[in-house]
């Protein structure tokens, strides 16, 4: 199987294209986890299959390490966004790429980075999905071991718990699963670790459900913007400092959508035989 490898900001996938294999489905999530794997794989935060699309441009597909399938990443979707434009698969540079979370629509810049349409952030706690009924949520108080975790919920098409912190140096690994698997979060969630820097910068870490901590994710970082904005801690236009790298997130207060620019890079291309 001929694949492709690529990462933006750290943010690291296996990249299929459809029309090269055909892979039946029930073997999606097996080959995800299989192939993921930094030791007996190719190594990545997952897998991402793009193939063609009766409602947009193309379509992608994200399945995390643990070979469950997100509704979309904003990492992943800039280096498809480069894949078919760059392999020559398009010649728009304004693209529609179906996806769990809808139609996501990413441009390709003149400089090589990639702006992306993320939309507009969903806030209804029982949309997140959340069992905490109430729009927006904010600052909602959740107890972990004993103690209480402040968290503002917001949906790019998939669930972040945004959480702000003083400083990074946090024990991730320890937290982070817990915020995930807590009982208020049916289909479990992303959560993020912010350290406002001033009204345009913050840092941030972010434990990925299905993926661990990974070295950036584009829709937390959205919903990183939304969730500072929302508690007034920043602007809507907001430069987001991640372990890979840099994103610019805007909010868009007419349209009040989310937009993100950041870069893609091609790693390594080969063939995958399997175990």
């Amino acid at each position: 199987m001929k694949f492709t490898k690529m990462e933006g900001l750290g943010n690291d996938y296996v990249y299929v294209n459809a029309s090269d294999v055909r892979i039946e489905e029930k073997n999606l999530p097996g080959l995800a986890k299989a192939i993921s794997d930094r030791h007996f794989g190719v190594g990545g935060d997952g897998l991402v299959v793009i193939s063609g699309s009766d409602r947009a441009d193309f379509k992608m597909r994200m399945f995390n390490s643990d070979g469950s399938e997100a509704e979309m990443c904003g990492n992943a979707i800039r280096c498809v966004a480069k894949y078919v434009y760059e392999k020559g698969l398009t010649e728009k540079t304004e693209l529609e790429i179906e996806t769990l979370a809808g139609i996501i629509k990413p441009t390709v810049l003149a400089d090589g980075l990639i702006r992306v349409d993320m939309g507009e952030p969903i806030l209804g706690g029982k949309d997140i999905p959340s069992l905490i009924d109430k729009k927006p949520v904010i600052s909602e108080q959740i107890e972990i071991d004993g103690t209480a975790i402040t968290l503002t919920l917001v949906s790019m098409g998939n669930p972040h718990a945004v959480t702000f912190v003083d400083d990074m140096e946090i024990d991730i690994a320890a937290i982070g699963p817990k915020v995930e698997a807590h009982r208020l979060f049916p289909n479990r969630i992303n959560t993020e670790f912010v350290q406002i820097v001033a009204r345009d910068e913050v840092k941030m870490r972010v434990w990925e459900r299905g993926a661990g901590e990974t070295m950036a994710c584009g829709t937390g970082a959205c919903a990183a913007v939304v969730a500072a904005r929302l508690n007034d801690l920043t602007d809507r236009d907001v430069k987001v400092h991640l372990l890979g790298g840099d994103l610019s997130v805007h909010w868009d207060e007419t349209s009040n959508r989310v937009f993100m620019t950041g870069p893609a890079r091609f790693v390594f291309e080969g063939e995958y035989s399997g175990q």
